[in-house]
């Protein structure tokens, strides 16, 4: 075996992104001197942070192995996940694979860096099989909290590894279908060497809400609202955003959309068939003319972000819209980690407007799209893989997805950073610190390096 590049005896993983923190995922698999790269996402910078905000993987590795890159395979529309092939694709210049979700809404980040019709986007439909170099690969539709998102089965010549992506299994996931049991039943039965998953709440025990479990809850808190509803949740949740329209017509209020990126994401709906156009949310300059009490305005800004929509309702600054002593804000979302003092600050300047501020904490009304640990079981139960790794999470949440599995189900697991070579056949093992890793962020004038900790920029 080459240190350099994978044999043909060879199937390796080598994550230079998102392996060790939530967001930023760039992931290579290694077989037979070739690459195949999933997934290609952006991160944010901690708050109070000097750095640029939006931060993704350098990619100096595979970029100085360009010609053994067969492409880039898109799993879904998160920003996690796609967010950074606008800025990096022209240092990859590799053909790029995806669903229609997914690409209507990477069309509109092409379009703005000047690249539309210049990047070899194949859309392909959920569920495709399709080849790449030496990897024999499947789409495999599974439940998440935005449509189209894709577990990815890797066939080589050397072996087969189930790439979960981002998943749930609901029961009731309020649009698409719910999980393929019967489909990944079949893939455990043909064999499964190794499984790359998510771990983002494998520290909590138990199920993932359902999606479909939140309209009681969220019903109740727009029919008691004296005033305006403003609901303030993830954008790409449109699933969600259909229940808000439904809520809205059930109610006699109006529902408007305020943030750009709810309104592309509506757009990247419609484009690829996810749309109910008898869902229609009004022009937002048109929602201050409505009385308080018709008016639900879905609102961006639930992470505290700062120019949001949320925000500048915050400070009386929102073009459209004025908040009043009565209205109501609704969180249906949940924190993520490093967010908390931003959406502190939120939270106390509503408050300070006479606004009633109304969190997951007392009610039913935000549910992950990541599994808990009595899913991670259930999967591991059905596809029965030889080998886990453990992705998508920090270390603490690798290592909490790794003793599960060990514990639990009793399949061996691997755990590792960013850099890490993880052989995966014929010989299972781990190589610290294989490849360089970095962060690039988007500054002024394109990406520049981002200096790690304790590091001088």
């Amino acid at each position: 075996m080459s240190l350099a590049s994978p044999g043909a005896s060879d199937l390796w993983f080598l994550p230079l992104g998102g392996t060790g923190e939530i967001g930023m995922n760039l992931n290579l698999y290694g077989h037979d001197d070739r690459w195949l790269m999933v997934d290609c996402g952006v991160t944010f910078a901690d708050h109070g942070s000097k750095d640029p905000h939006v931060q993704m993987a350098d990619p100096a590795f595979i970029e100085g192995r360009r010609e053994a890159l067969c492409g880039l395979v898109l799993t879904h529309g998160h920003e996690d996940h796609l967010g950074a092939v606008a800025h990096l694709w022209p240092r990859l210049r590799c053909p790029v694979l995806c669903t229609p979700f997914a690409a209507a809404v990477l069309a509109n980040k092409l379009r703005e860096a000047g690249l539309q019709g210049k990047v070899p986007l194949t859309v392909l439909p959920p569920d495709s099989t399709f080849s790449l170099g030496p990897f024999q690969l499947r789409y495999l539709t599974m439940t998440h909290s935005l449509p189209e998102a894709q577990a990815l089965v890797l066939t080589t010549a050397a072996g087969t590894v189930f790439h979960t992506g981002d998943w749930k299994l609901d029961g009731a996931p309020g649009l698409g279908t719910p999980p393929p049991e019967s489909a990944l039943r079949a893939l455990g039965e043909a064999g499964i060497d190794a499984l790359v998953g998510d771990s983002t709440n494998a520290l909590t025990p138990g199920y993932s809400l359902s999606e479909g479990s939140l309209e009681r809850d969220l019903a109740k808190l727009i029919q008691g609202a004296p005033g305006r509803v403003i609901i303030t949740a993830f954008g790409s949740n449109i699933a969600r955003l259909h229940l808000f329209a439904r809520l809205a017509a059930r109610f006699d209020r109006t529902p408007t959309l305020l943030g750009r990126s709810l309104r592309t994401m509506v757009q990247a709906a419609a484009a690829s068939g996810y749309w109910d156009p008898e869902r229609r949310y009004i022009d937002s300059r048109d929602a201050a003319y409505l009385p308080a009490e018709a008016c639900l305005a879905v609102a961006t800004g639930s992470q505290g972000d700062p120019g949001a929509a949320l925000d500048r309702l915050s400070r009386n600054r929102h073009p459209d819209l004025l908040l009043e002593a009565g209205d109501r804000v609704i969180f249906s979302a949940r924190a993520i980690p490093g967010n908390e003092p931003l959406i502190e600050a939120l939270v106390e300047r509503l408050k300070r407007l006479g606004v009633e501020v109304i969190s997951d904490e007392d009610h039913q009304i935000h549910a992950s799209g990541h599994p808990a640990q009595e899913e991670l079981k259930t999967l591991y139960g059905w596809l029965k893989p030889e080998l886990v790794v453990p992705t998508h999470g920090t270390p603490s949440h690798m290592r909490a997805h790794g003793q599960l599995a060990q514990r639990d189900c009793g399949i061996r697991a691997l755990t590792g950073l960013n850099g890490d070579l993880f052989m995966l056949r014929p010989q299972a093992g781990v190589r610290r610190g294989w490849a360089p890793v970095g962060r690039l962020g988007v500054g002024p004038k394109g990406l520049v390096p981002i200096a790690a900790e304790g590091e001088d920029a």
